[in-house]
């Protein structure tokens, strides 16, 4: 039986969403998307152009309906924006009918990551203090995806065999 399932990637911003959700679709033959490459070509500004400009609620309530909607295409790759499993509607729909897996890092290798980056609106603003709070808080959300790749020890071949593996297992018994 072929799986309907999308498989959904999660996690802090800079922990790898987009390529590991770029090569896995191309394992699989599957589309990619990546939510905030999405939503900055709907509206033609940057993540962080879309914050300073027109604030963080209204991120929030686009990516919410964005995601949403592409949650709605079937056996496809999806990458969120770092803060959308946050969502109460996105994670319960995620959680309920897709593959979700978070792509756990530890905060020190995440914090080199996002500070090497002037993409992201909420680190430019934080203190080291901040991030690594950011960091906790989301975490415990995170945690309740249906799958934890601690990615810290492997490569992305690794991981990306991890996730086909459990993708390719699991779709079998749903």
């Amino acid at each position: 039986m072929e799986s309907k399932e999308n498989i959904v990637f999660l996690g802090m911003m800079g922990s790898g969403k987009t390529s590991i959700g770029l090569l896995i679709s191309k394992k699989l033959n599957l589309q990619f998307y990546d939510i905030d490459q999405i939503i900055e070509k709907k509206l033609a500004m940057s993540i962080s152009d879309i914050f300073e400009k027109k604030g963080e609620k209204f991120f929030r309530d686009f990516e919410e309906k964005t995601t949403l909607k592409i949650l709605k295409k079937k056996r496809a790759v999806i990458s969120l924006g770092g803060g959308a499993f946050i969502n109460r509607k996105v994670r319960e729909e995620i959680l309920k009918n897709h593959f979700s897996f978070w792509l756990n890092w530890n905060s020190k290798t995440l914090i080199q990551r996002i500070q090497k980056n002037t993409k992201r609106p909420l680190a430019l603003k934080s203190s080291l203090d901040e991030l690594i709070d950011l960091i906790r808080k989301r975490s415990l959300v995170y945690s309740k995806s249906k799958y934890k790749i601690n990615c810290e020890q492997l490569s992305k071949n690794e991981i990306v065999n991890k996730v086909t593996n459990i993708y390719e297992n699991k779709k079998t018994f749903s």
